[in-house]
């Protein structure tokens, strides 16, 4: 076994002992996913205060939330449309109040790059999101792209964790954007594809009524 397999093993017991624990104090998994909201609004507080390395285990924390409310309803039989739903709109102000954190900072420091930059990354950020809920509108699933929610999540971490905060921001401004992107064009291309086979369809129905 190697030393990646036997971390990932070790910490996926420890993750399942802790959804064991929160399934038998029948805590409700809402309950778990609007903590993960309050935590992220205490890294963000401290985002904005500049004390970025603090924010960082911060988000961690608030992380572990995110992991295990999903499973607690698995667990406890709980899960519903309702849940899901509510863990994704959480998830964006989780996302949003983090960048406002930076936001206060840039503009308390009077760094009007940083501050436009971190709009940008905001916007990447929903429009993620929003990009994809729109096109399973139109088509099955639209799961392409790079930049998903724990991948953005990750970047904050490190970027906070290594106090370099600036880095993050220009990957996450530029993969989120891109990713955005990726998901119209492969949208575009879904749904030409099922028009043309619905057209396809429609013209061979035509011929074989004609015969």
């Amino acid at each position: 076994m190697s030393i990646t397999s036997a971390i990932g093993k070790g910490g996926n017991k420890i993750l399942l002992a802790i959804v064991r624990g929160l399934a038998l104090s029948k805590i409700h998994p809402n309950v778990l996913t609007a903590l993960g909201l309050v935590i992220n609004i205490f890294a963000a507080w401290y985002l904005a205060r500049g004390e970025f390395r603090l924010a960082g285990y911060i988000i961690i924390g608030a992380g572990l939330f995110d992991m295990v409310d999903g499973r607690v309803a698995r667990a406890t039989n709980q899960v519903t449309r309702f849940g899901g739903f509510f863990d994704s709109v959480v998830d964006r102000y989780s996302d949003l109040a983090l960048l406002v954190g930076l936001l206060v900072w840039y503009g308390n420091i009077n760094r009007q790059l940083y501050v436009v930059l971190t709009a940008v990354v905001m916007m990447g950020t929903v429009m993620v999101s929003y990009a994809r809920a729109r096109s399973e509108t139109e088509i099955p699933t639209c799961k392409v792209g790079f930049m998903e929610r724990p991948e953005r999540v990750v970047l904050l971490i490190i970027g906070a964790l290594a106090e370099r905060m600036a880095p993050a921001l220009w990957a996450l401004a530029i993969l989120s954007n891109l990713t955005v992107i990726h998901r119209m064009i492969f949208t575009w291309q879904e749904t030409k594809r099922l028009e043309d086979a619905q057209l396809r369809a429609v013209k061979m129905g035509a011929s074989s009524s004609g015969r």
